[in-house]
């Protein structure tokens, strides 16, 4: 578990989580990149550098035991800051591409009273598969089920990807906003052009003006 930030006295917290081959240290980079020196941001490391070793999209019986670990130190993680005078409610969950798929995934299944989700090129993974056939729109995978309980009302979600993504299919994304959306959570969903996987000027303004204000 990496820290960036103050370690005590913070009105607003993060639990930041990298993508496959990343680590703690690079997706800190991000506070300073988005000028956030006040908010207290932790980032936990997936053994191997990986939250899982195959594609979000893979079949829920291969995926599922990585993802319930990966929510677990996410969770954990947001028990720290919580531990620190965080209050819950200013506490939320970003990350980038696996990462992003992780931090949306915690919040839908266990992030009821969190403040809400920075996923920078990411998706939903789901809580099982559907049994219908494979689809091109997601990039010859399988349909998921995404049956999560409660409401997140009152919290934001911040979802970008773009529109030919080669990790994230658009068709994931688009199902990731109607379905938080369903659930009560403000969405802001947000598809840059062409091809690319990355985190975009425009991800960092949000992230600033979020957690800054």
């Amino acid at each position: 578990m990496r820290r960036a930030g103050p370690l005590s006295g913070a009105q607003r917290g993060i639990v930041l989580l990298h993508g496959r081959g990343g680590s703690a240290v690079d997706v800190l980079g991000l506070m300073d990149r988005a000028g956030l020196p006040n908010v207290a941001a932790t980032a936990p490391e997936a053994p191997g550098a990986t939250w899982w070793p195959s594609s979000f999209l893979a079949p829920h019986a291969q995926i599922e035991p990585h993802v319930h670990r990966g929510v677990t130190a996410v969770m954990r993680a947001v028990a720290l800051l919580e531990a620190e005078g965080v209050p819950r409610h200013a506490i939320w969950l970003g990350g980038f591409s696996q990462g992003a798929c992780l931090s949306l995934e915690t919040y839908s299944r266990a992030g009821e009273g969190l403040a809400g989700v920075f996923a920078f090129s990411g998706g939903l993974v789901g809580t099982g598969d559907t049994g219908e056939p494979e689809e091109d729109a997601l990039y010859s995978h399988i349909p998921k089920r995404f049956d999560y309980s409660g409401r997140r009302d009152g919290g934001k979600v911040w979802l970008s990807v773009h529109a030919r993504d080669p990790h994230i299919p658009l068709r994931r994304a688009e199902d990731t906003a109607s379905v938080l959306a369903k659930m009560g959570a403000d969405v802001t969903k947000t598809i840059y052009p062409g091809t690319g996987h990355s985190v975009m000027h425009e991800d960092l303004a949000q992230m600033r003006l979020w957690l800054g204000a």
